[in-house]
């Protein structure tokens, strides 16, 4: 909650007061409330567009002369919470100027109408003028503010000092202010509360016709850093305006809610984002078929016919970038594929960071020693600018965690001087999708003086002297694995799960999706333990020396000394939400190990601990099983570098979009 503590010698309570030489325009619309939200707010409409005010804690108060008291004993009230049975938009504008100048009003106003998502005109029936410091008004200001037909007027007694004499006639209102810092200008909702004007923070409500979102988010005010959930519908579609089908319906009945904010989302909100809800996955964000998912209805692509897949655990993320333009990124983990899988299929950019990036603490863990947490985004340096904000080296994980040594991340330009091109994950299914690709790779040598080789990753790790106590005749992708188990998602999440819902149902097994039932209705104490665990720490430690020594190097010259290329994704074909569609040559299915590989490129990177990028590249057209209409689906690629050399990436990926290799995609059905 922003608190406004005033000393008693200036304890004052506005009075509205409207300004009757300046009617409101005809154009201008009414503001018409929807409904009251459970105590927490108010849902309302201006014109066609729809608005949530956070009206449990507001943003701040304005006092003013006289004594209100607008609340009905009636209406049941938190005291000092305002009554919202009568608001009005209005607009807050503090001024960075010492004086006042009607072209500094209208070019701000203009400013909010083109940058701001929630604002229009509508919110100018009231205005509340204040300053960063002591200012004045000149007559073009004055001028100004009587043409703009405003309803009220609001100004700050303490920056503006007594009431201005040119501005007489226009029986503005003084209020005592808040500071600056504690309301930003822009768009709010006004209403009465006991100790005067009350503005309460204001969103605009989107559909998520997509359905990509569990529910949305806004900050509560309450001053803890703490944000509520908005659970507002769109009933006419049957599209809430943030969906909240539960992610688990077991795990909710046995999970208390939060209180504390991750790390990784709490640096977020330090550096100013802007967090709006949280959006769907697939259920403990395990792997899963679209066709498999029980709890949540699953995700729209907006991409092609609206019919695609959206892959599996961070889907919510990859779709909801690539539909809604008032949607600028999106966070997710990527433990196996869930950020790069969904990123390809959407024609985004997203990305898995090297291990131990970003601690993962306060989240619900699927392998603590292989999540990560990455970035969606559709313009190239937006995601570079958001991504290096975000890994700060405090917010690494350290070796207890990982493994592994601790993490390095130079930002530099030492790029890589070979491009590996894998063969068993290349050529791109689609030929047409293949010639997007090796039109890239011209342009990067070109622009990198890098070299193209080929190479066969599988053929390579297996005929390597890796392990020296490796039993014959045993594959060291196999023995890699040997001594690991999932003892941490089992002790932190399977095992809570099935005694609480034991305890809640009279011994039953939880009801979670058909792709987890099998595997952890098996998993017990007896064979799942934390020295296992431990043993396959150490082995993974092993695996990743000598990737970083043998196959992915550090250099003077390079971060990496190579970049692997290969294909997560379906390869240039479309890959449906719906099972049957993917049969055939002209789609294909996601996560399908290639014949001649040992693992699925997705896995590299988890595997060896590197930084995994996918970006898109173009797109190409194909026939559509459900449209019967041609249509257009992403290609993307792999950029895979060493453990550490994220930046050096980052940077690589910038210079790419100067020279227009990388492109910013759009929304809706065709990325380009």
């Amino acid at each position: 909650m922003v608190k406004t503590l005033l000393s008693s010698t200036f304890l004052k309570v506005l009075v509205l007061f409207p300004l009757a030489a300046l009617a409101a325009p005809a154009s201008r619309n009414v503001a018409q409330k929807v409904q009251d939200t459970a105590g927490t707010g108010l849902v309302y409409t201006l014109g066609d567009t729809s608005y949530f005010a956070n009206g449990a804690y507001p943003k701040a108060t304005l006092k003013g002369r006289g004594v209100v008291q607008p609340h009905s004993k009636s209406v049941p009230h938190r005291p000092g919470a305002p009554v919202i049975d009568d608001f009005t938009p209005i607009t807050v504008i503090v001024a960075n100027e010492t004086t006042v100048t009607g072209k500094y009003l209208e070019s701000t106003i203009a400013s909010y109408v083109a940058g701001d998502d929630v604002f229009n005109m509508d919110f100018m029936a009231s205005l509340y003028l204040s300053a960063e410091k002591k200012a004045t008004f000149d007559a073009s200001a004055v001028k100004y503010l009587q043409g703009l037909g405003l309803d009220s007027l609001y100004i700050d007694s303490k920056v503006f000092g007594g009431k201005p004499a040119k501005i007489e006639k226009s029986k503005p209102v003084m209020v005592e202010g808040v500071p600056a810092k504690d309301l930003p200008s822009g768009p709010y909702t006004a209403v009465l509360s006991d100790s005067g004007l009350s503005l309460l923070s204001t969103y605009r409500l989107y559909r998520d016709e997509y359905r990509t979102f569990i529910t949305g988010a806004y900050p509560s005010n309450k001053g803890d850093d703490s944000f509520a959930a908005l659970e507002v519908m769109d009933s006419r579609w049957w599209n809430p305006m943030i969906p909240v089908p539960s992610r688990s319906q077991a795990w909710i009945a046995v999970t208390p809610i939060a209180n504390a904010t991750a790390p990784a989302i709490q640096r977020l909100v330090d550096l100013g984002a802007a967090l709006i809800g949280k959006y769907k996955l697939a259920q403990f964000a395990s792997g899963a078929n679209p066709w498999d998912w029980v709890d949540e209805h699953y995700p729209f692509n907006p991409r092609g016919d609206g019919y695609l897949t959206c892959s599996a655990s961070s889907s919510g993320g990859g779709c909801s970038v690539a539909a809604y333009e008032w949607l600028d990124n999106a966070i997710g983990s990527d433990t196996g594929s869930s950020m790069r899988r969904p990123a390809a299929v959407s024609g985004t950019y997203g990305n898995r960071p090297s291990q131990g990036m970003i601690t993962l603490d306060k989240a619900v863990p699927l392998s603590w020693a292989q999540d990560t947490a990455g970035v969606f985004s559709r313009d190239p340096f937006q995601w570079v600018k958001f991504s290096k904000a975000w890994y700060t080296p405090e917010l690494h994980q350290g070796p207890d965690i990982t493994g592994l040594s601790p993490l390095v991340v130079p930002d530099n330009n030492k790029f890589p001087k070979r491009i590996q091109y894998l063969t068993d994950y290349l050529p791109l299914a689609n030929p047409e999708a293949e010639k997007i690709l090796q039109g890239t790779l011209s342009q990067m040598k070109a622009l990198f003086n890098m070299t193209v080789e080929t190479m066969n990753l599988t053929s390579t790790v297996r005929e390597a002297s890796i392990f020296p106590e490796k039993p014959e005749g045993v594959d060291n992708f196999k023995y890699m694995s040997s001594a690991g188990n999932n003892y941490d998602q089992y002790s932190s999440v399977i095992k809570p799960l099935k005694e609480g819902w034991a305890a809640l149902t009279g011994g039953r097994f939880p009801p979670v999706d058909p792709a987890h039932r099998s595997s952890f209705s098996r998993q017990n104490d007896t064979q799942l333990n934390i020295d296992v665990y431990k043993q396959g720490l150490v082995l993974k430690n092993r695996t990743v020396n000598w990737f970083e020594s043998e196959m992915l190097y550090e250099t003077e010259e390079s971060c990496s000394e190579s970049m692997f290329i290969c294909d997560i994704g379906t390869g240039g074909l479309p890959s449906y939400r719906e099972k049957d569609l993917n049969e055939g040559d002209d789609a294909a299915f996601l996560a399908v190990t290639p014949p001649y590989a040992a693992i699925t490129c997705a896995n590299i990177c988890p595997r060896f601990a590197c930084a995994d990028f996918t970006v898109p590249l173009g797109q190409v057209s194909y026939k559509s099983r459900v449209s019967l209409s041609e249509e257009k689906y992403p290609v993307s690629i792999n950029l895979i570098v060493r453990r550490g050399c994220d930046f050096m990436l980052y940077n690589m990926v910038e210079k790419m979009a100067e020279a227009g290799i990388l492109k910013t995609v759009k929304t809706g059905r065709e990325a380009y």
